[in-house]
């Protein structure tokens, strides 16, 4: 059985304040596909011996749901959210020489390279918000980091939280800042969110405005960057800017923009929350 490392998550508990960085693994076995959604994750084993799943650049999305996931994920956990670790992953071309299946096998082909993979936490179940009760602060804190990032994927239908060792892990952020496929509009810092009103903790989340003001100091202009620094030069080619750099600092824009703004998002979400409670 593979347990999770508690050095690789020692930052989550407490707010970071150092500049993140991430680990790159090699991957060396490809375990099993995870057949949920278009975009086929896996799990496979890295040269470190541990499991990870792998989100592939080839997939549907292309490196902007990679992004996405990065982002989100890195917000998450300098927010002290538990997020698994998040790692770079490299492809090598062999692998999709040897696979049978022919789907898999295009989705390796295409992925050769850097991939984003999150360690594989294993015995982990989907948190079922009947079955499970989770505090208003927390609720909060989720709700809030959602509003922020756009992210349509969180519903009672498809949680994307993961209850392992008596704690909620996020996962898959990748449907997450869903302006960058296209780029229109994304220069307004208050953007609608009329989705968050699906949210699957929203209804819990009655601290929204206590949360905000300690997320604020948090999330500085400087912690930000240093996120969005992390995106790999590859994961950029497919871009609406005319260089990475700009790309870079139009994802930092927004996010910098819309965390200055957070009052709008915020009302937002307890609008849509009075109107179901």
């Amino acid at each position: 059985m593979y347990f999770y490392d508690c050095l690789h998550v020692s930052a989550t508990i407490n707010m970071i304040e150092s500049k993140p960085s991430l680990r790159t693994v090699n991957v060396t076995r490809y375990v099993t596909p995870l057949r949920e959604g278009g975009s086929l994750p896996a799990i496979i084993e890295a040269d470190d011996q541990f499991l990870y799943v792998l989100k592939f650049h080839g997939a549907g999305q292309g490196s902007k749901a990679l992004i996405a996931e990065l982002i989100g994920g890195e917000i998450a956990r300098t927010l002290g959210l538990r997020v698994p670790e998040i790692v770079f992953a490299n492809l090598d071309i062999a692998f999709g020489r040897i696979e049978g299946d022919e789907e898999i096998q295009d989705l390796l082909k295409a992925s050769v390279g850097l991939n984003l993979g999150l360690h594989y936490l294993s015995g982990a179940i989907t948190f079922d918000p009947l079955a499970t009760k989770i505090d208003a602060e927390l609720a909060s804190k989720i709700v809030w980091l959602d509003a922020l990032l756009l992210n349509v994927d969180r519903t009672a239908r498809n949680t994307n939280m993961l209850w392992w060792n008596k704690e909620l892990w996020l996962i898959d952020h990748g449907a997450s800042l869903y302006f960058h496929h296209t780029w229109q509009d994304w220069q307004q810092p208050q953007r609608s969110f009329p989705k968050i009103k699906d949210h699957v903790l929203l209804t819990v989340a009655s601290q929204l405005h206590q949360v905000d003001k300690d997320f604020h100091s948090a999330l500085t202009p400087e912690c930000i960057d240093s996120i969005v620094s992390l995106i790999p030069e590859e994961w950029l080619k497919d871009s609406a800017f005319e260089s990475s750099e700009e790309n870079r600092n139009a994802y930092a824009h927004f996010l910098n923009t819309r965390i200055s703004n957070s009052d709008f998002f915020v009302n937002e979400a307890q609008h849509a929350r009075e109107s179901i409670v």
